[in-house]
C-alpha cells in the first residue's frame, strides 16, 4: 500500500512541475503515472551503475555530479515517455531538482 501511494505521490510531483516551470510539459495524469513509474525504476535499475561508473568524478566535484546524472536521467525518461517532455538539459537538471523536493515535501505531510 505505501508503494502505491509513493507512486502517487511522486506522479503529483510531476504533475506539478509544469506549473512550476514553463519548460516542462506533462500532458495528463495517466502520463504523470507512465513518467514516475519509468522514473521510479530508471532510478532503481540504472541510476546506481552510473553513480559507481561516475565515482570518481563525483569525488572531484565533491557530490555536486550527482545533480548531472539526476539531469541526464529526468531528461532520458522524458524523451522516452510519451506526452512528457523537457526543453533541454539545463531545464531538466531544474526539473530533477523541483522534482526530488515536491516528492519530499508531499511525502512528508502524507506519509507520516
Amino acid at each position: 500500500m505505501r508503494l502505491l501511494v509513493t507512486w502517487l505521490i511522486n506522479a503529483a510531483a510531476l504533475f506539478a512541475l509544469p506549473y512550476l516551470m514553463q519548460s516542462v510539459r506533462v500532458e495528463s495524469f495517466t502520463t504523470a503515472l507512465v513518467a514516475a513509474l519509468v522514473l521510479g525504476l530508471v532510478n532503481v535499475l540504472i541510476r546506481p551503475i552510473l553513480v559507481l561508473l561516475t565515482l570518481p568524478v563525483t569525488v572531484l566535484t565533491l557530490g555536486l555530479f550527482i545533480f548531472v546524472i539526476n539531469g541526464l536521467l529526468f531528461w532520458a525518461v522524458a524523451n522516452f515517455v510519451g506526452g512528457f517532455q523537457v526543453a533541454g538539459f539545463w531545464s531538466a537538471m531544474m526539473a530533477a531538482l523541483l522534482y526530488s523536493l515536491i516528492s519530499w515535501a508531499l511525502s512528508a505531510l502524507i506519509l507520516k
